[in-house]
């Protein structure tokens, strides 16, 4: 139990530090903006950039994966992802610190793939709904703890310190994720040897619902998540600290969610899922 325990932690840990890169651009849009000459709306698009890159590219390189083993394939994706960091905070051109973007969108989307493999393996099936959410939570912790921490680390001492420390952490995961997760762990075969066999899924409309669904869901959080920092700063005039408090409420519900979503699958699945999701759209 107490091996479970430390691999569910650091199988949460490398989510969050997936999160943390990502969400880290929406609170440091206007100090990214100021060190390059572009304004914020073209800093912005580092937000669709990287969301972009993000979807379009993990089927493909999830379709590479194969059989090879998936604790390899993990640290492969993070050592990219590590020195994608370290390249973005290092960055002298806006065009560089897009193309590092790009390079970590695409590792991320494929690492999230495999951090599930491995929590449904491991966790016995009383205890798999309660891991898969928290490894989502990982992403509400982000939001939380890490994008206000961004946005403080900016503020202080420049935008790139925050890069700099998700690349620091992510070196030094890079060792716990090879002595706590199993090296023989491979994908099971599921007989589809082309992407567009992967695709075939889509012709299900149970899986064209729930991929519009979250589509949608997500957009519309983003559209205002993103420029968030800039509307409280610039439109409304509202102090730095105040806007890092923002992100903080906004996180803790995400979080808050993620585990209700957990509680709701052990106990009644997707009984009560249609009554939730009519619920959220009608706000």
């Amino acid at each position: 139990m107490q091996k479970f325990k430390t691999q569910s932690f650091i199988l949460i840990l490398t989510s969050f530090l997936l999160g943390f890169s990502e969400f880290i651009i929406v609170g440091i849009l206007d100090d990214i903006a100021a060190s390059f000459p572009v304004d914020v709306s073209t800093a912005g698009y580092l937000v669709t950039i990287f969301a972009l890159s993000y979807a379009i590219s993990t089927p493909f390189v999830t379709t590479l994966i194969g059989q090879k083993r998936l604790l390899n394939v993990l640290l492969f994706l993070m050592s990219i992802f590590t020195i994608g960091n370290f390249v973005t905070a290092m960055a002298p051109t806006y065009a560089v610190l897009t193309l590092s973007r790009v390079v970590v969108a695409v590792v991320s989307g494929s690492g999230i793939s495999v951090i599930m493999a491995f929590a449904t393996y491991l966790a016995p099936m009383e205890r798999r709904a309660w891991l898969i959410a928290w490894i989502f939570s990982g992403f509400s912790i982000a939001s939380v703890f890490g994008v206000p921490l961004g946005t403080f680390l900016s503020t202080q001492f420049g935008w790139r310190s925050a890069f700099y420390l998700i690349a620091g952490l992510s070196f030094i995961l890079l060792f716990f994720l090879k002595i706590s997760l199993p090296d023989d762990l491979r994908q099971k075969s599921s007989g589809a040897t082309r992407f567009s066999d992967q695709l075939a899924i889509f012709k299900d409309s149970r899986i064209q619902l729930s991929a519009f669904v979250t589509m949608f869901s997500i957009a519309g959080i983003y559209a205002v998540y993103t420029y968030l920092r800039p509307i409280f700063s610039t439109e409304l005039g509202i102090a730095p600290s105040l806007v890092t408090l923002a992100f903080t409420a906004y996180g803790f519900m995400s979080l808050i969610s993620n585990q209700l979503s957990g509680k709701i699958a052990e106990r009644r699945g997707l009984l009560t899922c249609r009554k939730f999701i009519l619920l959220k759209f009608s706000y």
